[in-house]
């Protein structure tokens, strides 16, 4: 098959692997129908995220058809659409018992385009199925589903949730890329006051008012000096920070109010001056995660009830074999407006898996 393989730092190509095949009880081989680029996946080809071996398959998100199943798989059968959540879990461990899926320690956890093979390939082997795939209903299409696998869950549970978002409430969002978007998007459920989103790009700026921003500040013409104004000199309630570099997460810090929460949410690939001089006194709560994904199935219904705008945030599709085009669009996303890109397309219809024999679950 084809499948875009990541050969170390800066170094990337679309090309043929071997087709995946099962390996034990647990897993399922998903054809996949679409699946899309993730920010996270910019910062492994950057050499931000060194686990990530040359060799590996990139991709944590994807929606597809299921085509083979291990002995032990219960929840789907070949010939279901399922959606491909960019966590696993091995359903066992103290932290899975928690729902806090992302932390798993029984060989899940982000493992999909970071540890073992990934989403952005025509098929993918999807370990511990039972609660790493989700059925979807017919009402959902693709482009919509794909973005549950990943960034709106994270949106919501690591900002929204983390950040306790409330009635009420001042929330600034800073980072209007799609996470950032989700966050707006996810935190109108809990009728904030107002939500201010920052970021450089004016793009990105309309978009945020477009899915429910109340007010709009690029980050280079005083957002602080904005939300001090707007708050009457407090600070706001909840600060999400979804970019992932030093200067905005300490932006951040300096919008919260005495007894707020900042909630980050961007993958940093340096290290961030936590400015405890100023915020010791404060009562301030930083939080961090990655995403569990526990609130995949609610948010599959509200998709499906139109109460979350999923795929309004795609602005490009591919086919899957346009992977290096849809790369360069994605990352260069100040000038061609790129937000969401979905890729799907023409795929080879059978899969040529070894002769492996089953054994206990592992990955």
């Amino acid at each position: 098959m084809k499948a875009f393989v990541f050969q170390g730092p800066g170094q990337t190509s679309w090309q043929d692997v071997p087709d995946p095949g099962i390996k034990d009880a647990a897993d399922v081989i998903v054809r996949v129908d679409a699946v899309t680029i993730c920010g996270t996946d910019l910062h492994i080809i950057k050499g931000d995220v060194p686990d990530v071996a040359p060799g590996t398959v990139l991709g944590h998100e994807a929606v597809g058809e299921v085509m083979e199943t291990g002995g032990d798989v219960r929840t789907v059968r070949p010939g279901d659409r399922v959606l491909v959540s960019c966590i696993a879990a091995c359903g066992r461990c103290r932290f899975c018992r928690e729902n806090r899926y992302g932390q798993c320690r029984g060989g899940g956890g982000w493992v999909l385009g970071h540890l073992v093979d990934g989403t952005q390939a025509e098929y993918v082997r999807v370990p511990f199925a039972d609660l790493s795939v989700h059925p979807l209903p017919s009402q959902v299409d693709n482009d919509d589903a794909v973005l549950l696998a990943d960034i709106f869950p994270t949106a919501y549970e690591v900002g929204v949730v983390n950040g306790h978002v409330g009635p009420g409430d001042t929330l600034v969002v800073v980072g209007a890329g799609p996470i950032g978007l989700a966050v707006i998007a996810t935190a109108r459920l809990y009728t904030p006051g107002r939500i201010i989103a920052v970021d450089l790009a004016a793009s990105r700026l309309t978009a945020a008012r477009a899915v429910g921003a109340d007010a709009t500040v690029s980050a280079d013409e005083e957002p602080e000096r904005l939300v001090e104004d707007l708050t009457d000199g407090l600070g706001a309630d909840v600060v999400v920070e979804a970019v992932g570099v030093p200067e905005s997460f300490e932006m951040c810090t300096r919008m919260v109010r005495p007894g707020g929460r900042v909630a980050n949410v961007g993958v940093h690939g340096k290290p961030a001056a936590l400015h405890l001089e100023d915020l010791w006194i404060k009562d301030v709560t930083i939080t961090t995660g990655l995403v569990d994904t526990h609130s995949t199935p609610l948010l599959l219904r509200m998709v499906a009830a139109g109460k979350l705008p999923a795929s309004g945030l795609v602005t490009h599709r591919f086919e899957l074999g346009q992977m290096e085009e849809a790369y360069d669009v994605f990352s260069r996303a100040a000038d061609t407006g790129a937000l969401k890109v979905v890729l799907g397309g023409p795929r080879h219809d059978a899969v040529d898996r070894p002769a492996e024999p089953l054994s206990a679950p592992r990955v």
